[in-house]
């Protein structure tokens, strides 16, 4: 992984500014060129898909087939968490649509029926702490990923299992800081969501059990438990880490503080391209979509090659071994501050 701050021509804000408003100009003719359909239909699409594929997913599991239950939990499972992270991720972002209107219903829809999560928290810690202050210590340095009382195999392969029971409980406890009315819309939702997968796997499924059910919700929805982990931890922590008084420049902060993973296919279709082989774009253009962060970024790699600014890209596989290996750096001690010389 090239991951050191190493080679960087200094520029001074000025230049750090100038740097950005080129590369925003000639991302925006790409956008401006683009269709509706490579804006955002290609991913409404997948959203739609994923939405259609519930039916015949529930239906699966009905079957005394033991491979066509394996396939319904292998649907539910992929649909589960496109529409969970790939979806919420989006409609966080406002990237779904123009529409101010749909923009909100969409963040519902996505963050608190399927995630079981809070669209106010959602948006406050990713887009406003972790896009704002990406890698700066205190604010948006993934340190809400840290687990320092569980050691590296626990965390690394048996934590994940937990997300599903956390992310709700974790919602609740956020809920103590917002309105009651917000508060009430948020718990109605989240229990719509959760009380609808439950009631379908009784009532169209032909679960027998409670119990049975409910193991069935917990498979489905932690079938990429384990990469949603890995991916959130593998593009920030273990790069540099900037202090809050003396953040660098937004195009610096990003080209050293995020780094790409190569294409995967199961997780560029239900995490999305932008949090997986575009994450270094997604940071710089948060506001597009996964299919156009991946068609500028041929552009984006070019431009901050050209301009002898870092790019990072590391395999899965390479991150996952580091971070076993060097996980008391990483996720138990305070990760050390980078200090950059004329780029603050």
């Amino acid at each position: 992984a090239r991951m050191e701050p190493a080679g960087i021509a200094p520029a001074g804000s000025g230049g750090a500014e100038a740097l950005l408003g080129e590369l925003e100009a000639r991302v925006q003719d790409v956008v401006r060129a683009s269709s509706w359909w490579e804006r955002h239909g290609v991913d409404c699409a997948i959203l739609a898909l994923s939405l259609l594929a519930l039916p015949p997913g529930f239906l699966c599991l009905r079957s005394e087939n033991p491979l066509l239950f394996a396939l319904g939990i292998a649907m539910l499972g992929v649909c589960h968490y496109t529409l969970t992270v790939k979806g919420s991720h989006l409609a966080t972002h406002g990237a779904l649509t123009e529409s101010k209107r749909w923009s909100k219903i969409w963040l519902l829809f996505f963050v608190e029926v399927c995630t079981s999560f809070t669209a106010e928290y959602a948006k406050y810690g990713h887009v406003k702490m972790h896009h704002g202050y990406t890698n700066v210590l205190g604010l948006g340095d993934s340190s809400t990923w840290r687990l320092p009382c569980l050691n590296r195999y626990v965390y690394m392969l048996l934590a994940p299992l937990l997300i599903p029971v956390l992310t709700p409980l974790v919602a609740v406890e956020r809920l103590r800081e917002v309105e009651l009315r917000t508060a009430l819309r948020t718990l109605g939702l989240i229990s719509l969501g959760l009380y609808s997968h439950y009631w379908v796997l009784l009532n169209v499924s032909g679960f027998q059990s409670p119990g049975s059910a409910l193991a069935c919700m917990l498979i489905t929805r932690s079938l990429l438990a384990h990469p949603y982990l890995h991916v959130n931890i593998f593009q920030h922590i273990g790069l540099p880490m900037f202090s809050r008084d003396k953040k660098p420049r937004r195009i610096h902060m990003m080209s050293l503080g995020v780094l790409n993973l190569p294409r995967l296919p199961v997780l560029d279709w239900a995490f999305g391209h932008s949090l997986i082989s575009c994450h270094v774009e997604h940071h710089l253009f948060p506001r597009l979509s996964d299919n156009m962060c991946l068609k500028v970024k041929p552009l984006v790699s070019q431009f901050l090659h050209e301009k002898q600014l870092p790019y990072n890209e590391d395999s899965y596989l390479a991150r996952f071994r580091l971070f076993l290996h060097r996980y008391e750096e990483f996720l138990v001690q305070t990760p050390p501050i980078t200090e950059l010389v004329g780029l603050q």
